[in-house]
């Protein structure tokens, strides 16, 4: 029998103290696991080292999935579960498989009908939603905006597009060195009306979820977004 790839989420910020933001139960179910896929090594091992596995952390079983991974790798990573063994997949932060590469393996393991759990824990992509006070029934999240300012410019005059005729909320997020420009470019092309959300640093201690009209963000300083985890949010 196949194991089951418990999909787990990890702390928005540091994992200095998991038990804040993960429940009980899911750290009960992590420290057993012996296997695990994640995204970057390094900082996978501070997280279970925060947590206190119960398996030695030098004799943890860490496979790599990020961005660079192959589509062929895919079928060796899933050799620990066709073996019996239950594997945790896990995201730098937040939930795994959403805006994140592991939704590629989840996806092989449906097919394979390898019994798949998703855990609980902290999503910035719903937490920004729930603090903005923008339209929660109907919402969509569109990954990260193009980099080249001319293909931006257009992504957001879409996005606006699509929220004022479906009354949709857009979510979207952006490596955060390009926080700033992304906002000034919000700024110019967006109509006075539309309401712009900024959530940053959500769970962290500088946390701060501010929801303006284009024109109101225009009348006050810039806020302090530079390098700073954001998600996006708009409403026209």
């Amino acid at each position: 029998m196949a194991g089951t790839l418990y999909l787990i989420p990890v702390p928005l910020g540091p994992p200095t103290a998991p038990e804040e933001s993960l429940p009980a139960s899911v750290l009960s179910t992590v420290r057993p696991l012996a296997h695990f896929i994640v995204e970057q090594p390094k900082s996978a091992r501070a997280f279970l080292k925060a947590i206190a596995t119960d398996v030695p952390l030098q004799e943890l079983q860490l496979a790599e999935l990020n961005e660079h991974t192959p589509p062929e790798a895919l079928e060796r990573l899933l050799l620990p579960l066709r073996a019996g063994h239950d594997v945790g997949l896990l995201a730098e932060a937040g939930c795994p498989a959403v805006a994140d590469p592991g939704a590629n393996l989840v996806a092989l393991a449906q097919r394979e009908d390898i019994r798949v759990v998703p855990l609980i824990g902290p999503s910035s992509l719903l937490l920004a939603l729930m603090a903005s006070g923008l339209n929660g029934q109907r919402f969509a999240f569109h990954g990260y905006l193009p980099a080249k300012e001319s293909e931006r410019t257009r992504a957001l005059r879409d996005l606006e597009s699509e929220s004022r005729k479906r009354r949709q909320t857009q979510i979207w997020i952006e490596t955060p060195y390009r926080n700033r420009q992304l906002f000034t470019t919000a700024l110019e092309v967006c109509d006075p009306g539309t309401r712009l959300t900024l959530a940053t640093d959500l769970t962290l201690s500088g946390e701060s979820v501010v929801t303006r009209t284009i024109r109101e963000w225009k009348e006050q300083a810039p806020p302090a977004i530079e390098r700073r985890p954001t998600v996006f949010l708009l409403l026209a």
